[in-house]
């Protein structure tokens, strides 16, 4: 398996009638596309970073992401921050350093990867822009239907085992029947809970996100339903992407990322 390594939040009623408008089998965008996005780097050592995740604007300080992106046996907030506003990766942009996360306490408990998501807090305000404004996330409950056109965008590798992108990049898919995508994984001895979308081209493959774009966004529409998890390689025609279901935890974001 591969990780794809008021609190004034909107919500929706529902979305199942929303229409769509890295990443694998994508194309070039820009951020002001994709302005509630922001690249999340490591610090690697001796003053080097790099940019190995995304995440959510959900306010000027609050981001919603992956919690696999903030854990870890020498995991620190201090060896993490996050770029702003700028369509390349790694360079140009505001740079915005991590005072703390909340991952989620079910996080890693009903299933391996199960409650992958957490909140964000900077220690500096964003300042929003035409490429920097708050995301709005799903409602609590909201089922998102099968076939559901879907978007990924970020700096990940372009193929399984391949380079990061220099720009942002993104892809549109198509959610999977959840029981269907667990029979599949079944096969590889994985779980996928109820609290996890399936999305890509199911045996077709070829379009998805990678390595990199994990904590990332899925988006219908403009809404934020999903955080880039985990999956079998990328793009895989056989077992799909997976995102944890922001729609699973949605109070508890909210309570949360104050």
């Amino acid at each position: 398996m591969v990780l794809y390594f008021p609190v004034a939040i909107l919500f929706v009623a529902g979305i199942a009638n929303v229409q769509c408008g890295r990443i694998v089998g994508g194309d070039e965008t820009t951020i002001e596309k994709y302005p509630y996005l922001v690249q999340v780097e490591f610090h690697l050592g001796w003053g080097h970073w790099e940019q190995n995740c995304g995440a959510n604007i959900l306010t000027r300080t609050c981001l919603l992401s992956a919690a696999h992106c903030f854990n870890g046996g020498i995991y620190r907030p201090s060896d993490r921050r996050v770029r702003a506003s700028t369509t390349h990766r790694h360079t140009g942009g505001s740079v915005h350093y991590v005072e703390f996360e909340r991952n989620h306490p079910g996080y890693h408990v009903a299933a391996v990867w199960d409650a992958d998501i957490t909140v964000v807090k900077l220690t500096t305000p964003l300042i929003y822009s035409p490429s920097v404004q708050r995301g709005t996330i799903v409602t609590q409950g909201f089922q998102l239907p099968d076939n559901t056109p879907v978007m990924h965008a970020g700096w990940g590798h372009t193929s399984w085992g391949g380079v990061f992108s220099p720009v942002l990049r993104h892809v549109e898919m198509f959610t999977i029947n959840h029981d269907l995508c667990r029979e599949r994984y079944a096969l590889l001895r994985s779980t996928i809970t109820r609290n996890m979308i399936c999305a890509g081209l199911l045996d077709v493959g070829g379009r998805d996100a990678c390595q990199g774009d994990s904590g990332g966004p899925l988006y219908a529409g403009n809404i934020i339903v999903g955080v880039v998890s985990w999956g079998h390689r990328c793009a895989n025609e056989t077992f799909p992407g997976i995102s944890t279901s922001v729609a699973s935890y949605t109070d508890w974001v909210v309570a949360n990322a104050r």
